[in-house]
């Protein structure tokens, strides 16, 4: 998978949103908000190829998890960011 280019992760108070840097992209009944989480991984993949497995050694190697957990966690997010547009395959 893939980011899909054109999104930018913006901090929004205690969150983290994404926006389009094109207005013809911009989807407001979809605001895609992202806990820090959710934005750490962003940051660390934007542009890059990645899987389920990449996301989960992000979030052992930075939290207190088990590996099982942050893959199960890595493929839900992969849902949520394939459901809002802002990834490919």
């Amino acid at each position: 998978m893939k980011t899909i280019p054109g999104f930018t992760l913006r901090p929004l108070g205690k969150e983290f949103i994404i926006t389009s840097e094109s207005v013809q992209r911009i989807n407001f009944n979809k605001m895609i908000s992202l806990n820090e989480s959710a934005a750490f991984l962003w940051e660390a993949v934007d542009g890059k190829e990645f899987c389920a497995a990449d996301l989960a050694d992000l979030l052992v190697g930075r939290y207190e998890i088990d590996l099982e957990t942050a893959l199960r966690d890595s493929e839900a997010i992969i849902e949520k960011w394939k459901e809002a547009g802002i990834i490919s395959d």
